[in-house]
């Protein structure tokens, strides 16, 4: 039986490290990067001009399939827009699969006002875009991912770069005695999920919490990070940084000056304790055998 052609695609959000792995994944698909800047090396044939965030931005020539990184709530009303004119919209696309945020979920009693924010902005984003593509009849797929980390192309993450960033500057770092679950995804992985749902339109499962491969505890992670780096270089300070696992007390009382100065890294830091995993693991989706924690290549610091 012959299998259906593939549909081309247009890649929203290719300069960040899950677009730019798409990008690399997809390059031998009939692929159009969307965006302000054609990335460097990029066909200028296979690019499309445009800026989400300008509001006066027309309708654009998409056909086919629409895979986005860009943040939602710019992607939202410029789709929306677009779809609610049927013809460049409903005759022309055929799913939508684009990203979000676990942050909707993990972030949603947040007692700062910037992630109460961030959740107001990704969940009215995520419902104007499934109502846009169920109006116009076409399959949208929403990816709630959860830490996304490492390097693809010139782009890394802000994530563990950043926690690698920090031991490399700290002779020991203070941790909680017990560290909650995390579920880290590689760039690499989303990207390649993205791919697989987009050419699956018709089964594509709503919205889906998404993580790695592997649920382990904080400390874990910094070790497994710190562990990789010395392999990589045995030099590399981040590697010889010692963690200081503290009671909750006292760590408590280490973070508190942190609450009325800076709210939201003091939130941050008491999620240190919370279990923020149990999500869709990534080889699931994929049809692979589970990858090990990390995965390179690691952001470059």
């Amino acid at each position: 039986m012959d299998r259906p052609p593939l549909l081309p695609i247009t890649l929203f959000g290719a300069t960040t490290p899950s677009g730019a792995a798409f990008q690399e994944a997809a390059a031998h698909r009939q692929l159009t990067v969307a965006g302000r800047q054609c990335p460097s090396g990029w066909p200028r044939e296979r690019f499309l001009a445009c800026d989400l965030t300008d509001p006066a931005a027309g309708p654009l020539p998409l056909a086919g399939l629409v895979v986005s990184f860009a943040p939602l709530w710019h992607l939202a009303p410029v789709l929306a827009a677009h779809l609610a004119r049927p013809e460049f919209g409903r005759a022309a696309l055929s799913g939508v699969v684009a990203c979000s945020s676990s942050s909707v979920l993990t972030k949603r009693f947040a007692a700062n006002a910037f992630d109460r924010e961030l959740v107001r902005r990704l969940e009215g984003a995520e419902d104007s875009l499934e109502a846009a593509c169920r109006g116009a009849g076409i399959p949208c797929t929403i990816l709630r991912p959860t830490l996304i980390y490492g390097q693809a192309g010139g782009y890394g993450d802000r994530n563990l770069s950043l926690l690698l960033r920090l031991m490399g500057r700290l002779p020991l770092l203070p941790i909680p005695a017990h560290t909650g679950l995390r579920q880290p995804i590689h760039a690499s992985q989303l990207a390649a999920v993205a791919l697989r749902l987009a050419d699956q339109p018709e089964v594509g499962p709503g919205r889906l919490s998404l993580g790695g491969d592997e649920c382990l505890p904080y400390a874990t992670m910094l070790r497994r990070l710190q562990a990789a780096v010395r392999a990589e270089d045995p030099r590399d300070p981040a590697g010889r940084c010692r963690l200081l696992p503290l009671p909750m007390g006292l760590f408590h009382l280490l973070a508190a000056p942190l609450l009325p100065l800076r709210p939201k890294p003091f939130e941050a830091v008491l999620r240190l304790e919370s279990d923020l995993a149990g999500f869709t693991a990534a080889h699931t989706l994929l049809g692979q055998p589970p990858q090990p924690f990390p995965l390179a290549p690691l952001a470059r610091r």
